[in-house]
């Protein structure tokens, strides 16, 4: 194989290395299931905080030991005229070796050593010698007061050195122990602490995995009701909600976010039902005319011109209603939004009722619709707005006219407030709860054309832009519409 060839392969591995050091802990950390990571960082964290306590213990315990070793030290005072009277008589040899095997050894295996300026040295009492340091010198030459310093032994043994000068000599005199009394007791305690915070690490590890079992338990059942949602799209679980932290405000949103769920889907539901039903019938009769035509066609009997030109007629009023009704239900099939979002605008209401005036006059069929708008200006989507203000209008007109036409409509606008006042028969009070639903229609309007959607949109159009919409009986017999939108007489600055 050539080196070409051979080069993608090297690559393809190259390029599928996984991480390695801190990174691929870090990887293999996150894909960890929950409970073992808060089981691991909890152990973890245990084993930090023993770890530090039993170094800080290490170190008191250490500095406690080297205090007392050398408070021992300084209570033992050799006297400067013992020192000189010992040198005289030739009690300090060289080599301690040489005072004889028979010497008793002294207790606690101190030193007591003698340092001269020169840097020489002889041992009063003890079995080894000691190193004499540039400090012990600069006692001996009274240069310094004393020296506390560690020094090596011809023993082997590290010992505590405390070296003092001689009054009224060119020595000084060195007093030491062996260091084995401080170190002895700290390997001891360094074993003794690392058992505990294994001990402890573990132990930290198995509470918090009874931590972590007992925390996550509600996210557990969280979890389930998730899944059974997922798996039988059952939205009337609950998850029993007790206390106020964190867990049980995640709880009840989720039992919001179900509850939400299954009234959307409800009303999903009940919207498709209710638009089967209203379009079964325009449907039923559209299909009778057309059979009645087709049939008429097939058998070479041609129906009466008049009859003809009804069947067409009624035709053509079907399929009206039925592209105004399916029109409706894609309006109502939006999500609602927000009010306040990017596609509102600043926009005048009296000049959006004004346009929705213009156009309900080309269908009043002789009825007058008077209109006194004062400025007023709101945050809505426009084309929504005056869509909303032509249904009341073309609502207005169509039960305006059963109470006669010569009274017309009356439509106001003062102070942000919108009226449309009809003199039809008006709406029962029992009614007037009911008229903002879907598809509702009063028993007493059922012949009149319309899907019973147009209020509807009305109710959602106002509520996005922030405002309120009500129907009432108005004084004298008729109703009244009263639209409430919240602006200001003149525009923003800038608008």
């Amino acid at each position: 194989m050539s080196a070409a060839q051979a080069a993608p392969a090297g690559g393809g591995r190259a390029g599928g290395r996984r991480p390695r050091g801190p990174r691929a802990l870090a990887h293999r950390f996150a894909r960890l299931p929950l409970r073992s990571r808060l089981a691991l960082l909890t152990a973890l964290a245990v084993a930090i905080a023993v770890a530090v306590c039993a170094a800080a213990c290490w170190f008191v315990v250490r500095g406690q030991l080297t205090a007392s070793l050398d408070g021992t030290l300084r209570d033992n005072r050799v006297s400067g005229p013992l020192v000189l009277s010992a040198l005289r008589e030739g009690q300090c040899p060289d080599d301690p070796g040489s005072r004889g095997d028979g010497m008793p050894p002294p207790p606690f295996n101190d030193v007591v050593q003698v340092v001269f300026d020169d840097g020489s040295h002889c041992v009063l009492q003890g079995r080894a010698s000691l190193e004499v340091s540039d400090a012990d010198v600069a006692v001996a030459g009274h240069r310094a007061v004393e020296s506390l310093h560690n020094a090596e032994g011809s023993d082997g043994r590290t010992y505590r050195v405390l070296t003092r000068q001689v009054a009224d000599s060119d020595s000084a005199v060195t007093v030491a122990r062996p260091l084995a009394e401080v170190t002895d007791p700290l390997g001891s305690l360094a074993l003794v602490l690392v058992l505990v915070s294994a001990a402890g690490a573990v132990g930290a590890a198995g509470v918090g995995v009874a931590l972590a079992r007992a925390g996550l338990r509600p996210v557990d059942r969280l979890t389930e009701a998730a899944e059974h949602i997922a798996r039988t799209e059952d939205l009337n679980v609950r998850i029993p909600v007790a206390g106020d932290d964190e867990i049980a405000r995640l709880s009840r949103s989720f039992n919001s976010m179900t509850a939400a769920l299954a009234s959307s889907r409800e009303l999903q539901q009940q919207l498709i039902a209710d638009a089967g039903h209203e379009l079964r019938t325009p449907l039923t009769s559209l299909r009778t005319n057309i059979e009645l035509l087709a049939r008429s066609e097939e058998t070479g009997r041609p129906l009466p011109e008049a009859d003809r030109r009804q069947l067409l007629a009624s035709v053509t009023a079907q399929l009206t209603e039925l592209g105004a009704l399916i029109g409706d239900l894609q309006e109502l099939s939006r999500p609602e939004t927000a009010f306040g979002l990017g596609r509102h605008e600043v926009v005048g209401l009296h000049e959006v009722a004004g346009r929705a005036v213009s156009r309900a006059r080309l269908r009043a069929r002789g009825m007058q619709i008077e209109a006194a708008l004062d400025p007023w200006y709101v945050r809505a989507e426009p084309a929504a707005l005056e869509r909303a203000v032509v249904n009341l209008l073309d609502n207005a007109l169509k039960f305006g006219a059963q109470g006669g036409a010569e009274r017309g409509v009356q439509v106001a606008l003062r102070g942000g407030e919108l009226s449309i006042r009809d003199h039809g028969p008006g709406i029962p009070a029992a009614d007037l709860p009911h008229v903002f639903e879907r598809f509702w229609r009063s028993p007493h309007a059922r012949g009149l054309p319309g899907s019973g959607l147009g209020l509807s949109i009305v109710a959602r159009t106002v509520r996005e832009a922030g405002g309120d919409i009500a129907l009432r009986a108005a004084p004298g017999g008729g109703t009244e519409a009263v639209l409430r939108l919240p602006g200001a007489p003149a525009p923003p600055p800038g608008t």
